[in-house]
């Protein structure tokens, strides 16, 4: 389960960012073609962030969906996978342009 290293970094990031202040929210944003599963995320939040200045913390986490834009028709689609095909034209010549995002958006602090 890779969730729980990231989630790791996650947390150093956020401590680091919170200049030695408490964290009382992390606003997470998680694109649905990043492979990571928000639930294990929000899972290993708790594990990860025990014995921090981040214990006890909400975690928000704002699933992204994925988008893609075509390169033959312009159109723009929603994607389930890198591989769908445009639903205007059928073409698969596309660029993702949401949903591959892992970052931290927001942090509250004391």
């Amino acid at each position: 389960m890779h969730e729980l290293s990231l989630t790791q970094s996650i947390v150093d990031i956020c401590l680091q960012h919170g200049e030695g202040k408490r964290v009382t929210v992390v606003v997470l944003e998680i694109g649905g073609l990043s492979g990571v599963v928000p639930d294990a995320v929000e899972f290993c939040f708790d594990a990860c962030s025990r014995g921090t200045l981040l214990e006890g913390a909400r975690l928000v986490i704002e699933r992204i969906p994925a988008r893609g834009v075509c390169h033959d028709c312009g159109a723009e689609f929603p994607l389930g996978t890198y591989f769908d095909p445009c639903p205007s034209c059928g073409g698969f010549s596309h660029a993702v342009i949401s949903g591959e995002e892992l970052r931290v958006k927001e942090l509250e602090v004391e």
